[in-house]
């Protein structure tokens, strides 16, 4: 039974330890047979470049290992190869502190709202590598705007109201920034049926006959962005409705174009904002089958002479296509819909990033509250966003945003409530966990959406050691030039394994090579502890790392060897082909004895008290009668005052049982004599064990001393010359006092009695007179009874 729960808790010591070991796992299971294969597993893999490092048995994967395990295995700190990522950053320009009120301009160019611009990263696998990117809006940015308006026969009224928008909205935005230009396009439907009547009048007069209407159109961009409000209003004012059948109008188109056609519409590296009117929903990719057209649309530039020429060719673009349109081009996009379809464009809001929806009044009265408060709104919100990373390799964000508030995750790549001169910063973490299959350097570019600012940020990945490029080619230590020797191992050439290349793969089970592996010719192949590659046992790896299987066979290991306390060795030494080699002062098959006697010292410094020997840290008391961690206790024993009173007793006054023969039994200590008590030594003054003793002798007397051992030999005995004896009684006083108890106990027994005498009389009496009130007495006459009175009446008497 003992020896089952034995095992059970050496079990679970086991299982203990490897799961506190299985980080360290990794780096071994991963097989690696190179330096870079390594590096490439795990941060915390190192590989050992010394070339003697492997024991017997030991394949070249055991080189790659946790930097720990490697040091603790025999491998220097130098001769380990462990490479770290590293950031560089190549362009620093610090953010623009631009003022409006400033007489001197700067170009768009010259604006700086995000730091630093451009960096480079050396990635390892597994390492992740943080930097701070800083952005701040900039007082008195340039905005560029265009105005795409809807010109079907329903948005007639509209039109009117933005005849004067040009100067108006100047005028309103030059309280945000003195770099304004505006322009505008206009939209209705694709030139094909369904969507329009293709009839030769209907193509020249969409509209009924009592209104004046222009041909159908798709898209037409009347007039490039321009700081010129007059030429806006000029312009604008000559347009004229036109006409379509269904009620979804082609604004998607007219968006696209607008998007990739940047040198027609005039964009700048600036704050690009798209302003949307319509009073109608929208096509989208799909729609265009109803016309015939079945080619998705391409995402480039058709205008020809301001006039989108292939609407009858491309579908309608999809809303994905639209949304990576807008954001590769910087395009922030305003909707003013009326109140019917905000649902519409507020689902399409949420799909478009950095996009906003204002409810359009029914005759466009209220278009430039509406973009200003949109402007204002997408302006006070930066959001990142990122190209396509390599494979393998991930981003995570950290917003450290206004009043110190820190979004995580989705919400930590943007910032909300941001008003013009505030800064905010992110914590961008960029990690790799392989090397690219092509190439050893990718390029990827955060940037705030619709900002024309971005970071570039070069990944170089770490996938070689720096070892390697000094490696030797056909070494003659591979086997006469079968591998590079690199990194203080082998790397074989193709067709060629083992430590040294020594093996074809053909030759590698062969008979012959496996009758190398087999000790003293057995039958067991590397002791069924590993593998036989190329006639040389290759030892099997265990999932602990720290235990593991050598020599030539593989027949010894590190972690098969005695515990004590569910120890390996006790803790106080090292397994080496399953036998303990015990650290200095410890000694037996589990270095479980330690050789150190200050566990046995007792407090007079005696090794166990001078009763026994120090094995193994604990004593062993020679005197069965003797116990305790040092020999100490002795259960069956008189106390030390007891066995010497006789002694005492003897010497000191002469008296006692051995005052017969006190001179042939007591004479193995030294009595000092003392007056009183106060003389007797104090423990506190000694540097020797001392015993303060009190006893009593056959007459009922008293006596004192002290009982030391000095040196081991001399013993000492200090005692109080004089007895302390008590003394006899006196009769008067207790014959008095008897008598008088006597008396007083009489007196007090007849109070007592006379007490309750009293107490029953009267309580008699009152029972009495309680009785005497409730008594009722008889007044009838008695029958027989005679008056001794006799009256006689004169019969002649008149009472005169």
């Amino acid at each position: 039974m003992d020896l089952k729960l034995l095992s059970i808790a050496t079990l679970l010591g086991i299982l203990c330890f490897c799961s506190a070991q299985q980080e360290g796992s990794d780096c071994i299971k991963a097989n690696a047979q190179s330096c870079g294969e390594c590096i490439q597993v795990a941060e915390k893999c190192g590989w050992c470049t010394d070339a003697d490092f492997l024991k017997q048995g030991e394949s070249k994967s055991a080189r790659c290992d946790e930097l720990k395990s490697l040091i603790t295995k025999g491998c220097s700190k130098a001769k380990i190869e462990n490479p770290r990522g590293s950031i560089s950053i190549d362009k620093d320009k610090p953010v623009t502190n631009r003022k409006k009120d400033v007489a001197e301009k700067l170009k768009p160019d010259q604006i700086t709202q995000i730091q630093p611009q451009k960096l480079s990263l050396n990635l390892r696998s597994g390492e992740a590598q943080t930097f701070k990117l800083k952005f701040k809006r900039a007082e008195d940015y340039p905005i560029d705007l265009y105005y795409l308006m809807d010109l079907s026969f329903s948005m007639k009224d509209d039109l009117e109201n933005v005849k004067n928008l040009g100067t108006d909205l100047m005028r309103e935005m030059q309280e945000i920034t003195s770099d304004f230009r505006i322009g505008f396009g206009s939209f209705v439907e694709k030139t094909v049926m369904p969507y329009i009547s293709t009839t030769p009048a209907r193509l020249l007069n969409p509209c009924t006959s009592n209104e004046n209407c222009t041909s159908p159109f798709s898209y037409k961009n009347v007039l490039r962005l321009t700081e010129n409000g007059q030429k806006f209003n000029s312009l604008v004012s000559k347009q004229q409705i036109s006409g379509n059948l269904d009620s979804p109008e082609g604004g998607f188109d007219a968006i696209m174009q607008v998007a990739v056609c940047g040198d027609a519409i005039g964009w700048r590296n600036v704050t690009r904002l798209l302003v949307f009117s319509t009073d109608a929903g929208f096509h989208f990719a799909g729609d265009g089958k109803l016309g015939g057209i079945v080619l998705p649309n391409d995402g480039k530039c058709h205008l020809e002479n301001n006039m989108y020429t292939m609407s009858h060719y491309y579908d309608y673009p999809s809303i994905a296509h639209l949304v990576q349109k807008l954001s590769d081009n910087n395009i922030q996009t305003i909707f003013a819909v009326t109140e019917e379809f905000q649902p519409v464009y507020k689902e399409l809001k949420n799909l478009i990033p950095k996009s906003a929806v204002g409810t359009l009044s029914s005759n466009s009265s209220n278009v430039i509250k509406l973009i200003i408060d949109s402007y204002n709104s997408l302006s006070s919100e930066v959001i990142l966003e990122n190209n396509k990373v390599p494979d393998g390799v991930s981003i995570k964000y950290k917003s450290i945003c206004k009043n110190g508030v820190v979004g995580t995750g989705e919400n930590g790549r943007k910032c909300s409530n941001i008003s013009i001169g505030d800064e905010v910063s992110f914590d961008i973490t960029i990690e790799s966990q392989k090397c690219p299959s092509k190439g050893k350097s990718e390029t990827i570019r955060i940037k705030p959406l619709g900002f024309n600012e971005d970071v570039e940020i070069v990944l170089n990945f770490i996938c070689e050691c720096e070892c390697s490029k000094g490696g030797e080619p056909l070494s003659k230590i591979c086997h006469n030039g079968n591998g590079t020797f690199e990194c203080g191992a082998c790397r074989c050439n193709d067709g060629r394994i083992g430590r040294l290349c020594e093996c074809s793969t053909d030759e590698v089970r062969t008979d012959d090579l496996d009758g190398n592996c087999r000790k003293d010719n057995g039958t067991d192949i590397c002791s069924n502890n590993g593998d036989c590659v190329c006639g040389t046992c290759e030892c099997k790896k265990r999932e602990n790392p720290e235990e593991r299987y050598s020599g030539k066979f593989c027949e010894c290991d590190n972690f098969n060897c005695d515990r004590s306390n569910n120890k390996l060795c006790g803790g106080h030494g090292r397994c080496e082909c399953r036998v303990c080699i015990c650290d200095a002062n410890y000694t037996g098959s589990a270095c479980d004895c330690s050789l150190d006697t200050s566990t046995c010292l007792a407090a007079n410094k005696q090794i166990c008290n001078g009763r026994g020997t120090c094995e193994c840290g604990v004593c062993k008391c020679t005197n069965p009668k003797f116990q305790g961690p040092t020999c100490e206790i002795c259960p069956t024993c008189p106390g030390v005052c007891a066995e010497h009173k006789e002694c005492v007793q003897c010497r000191a006054f002469e008296t006692g049982e051995k005052k017969d023969t006190c001179q042939r039994d007591c004479n193995y200590f030294n009595l000092i004599r003392v007056k009183d008590r106060d003389k007797l030594p104090q423990p506190a003054d000694q540097s020797y064990p001392l015993s303060h003793c009190k006893e009593r002798d056959a007459n009922d007397c008293w006596f004192y001393y002290t009982y030391a051992v000095r040196n081991d030999t001399m013993r000492e005995v200090y005692v109080v010359e004089t007895l302390e004896c008590p003394a006899g009684p006196d009769i008067i006083p207790i014959v008095a006092g008897v008598v008088a108890g006597i008396v007083l106990i009489g007196l007090a027994l007849l109070l007592i009695w006379k007490l309750l005498m009293i107490i029953h009389d009267r309580r008699e009496f009152a029972k009495f007179e309680k009785e005497k009130m409730n008594a009722k007495w008889d007044t009838g006459e008695n029958p027989i009874y005679k008056s001794a009175v006799t009256t006689v009446v004169n019969p002649k008497y008149e009472g005169k």
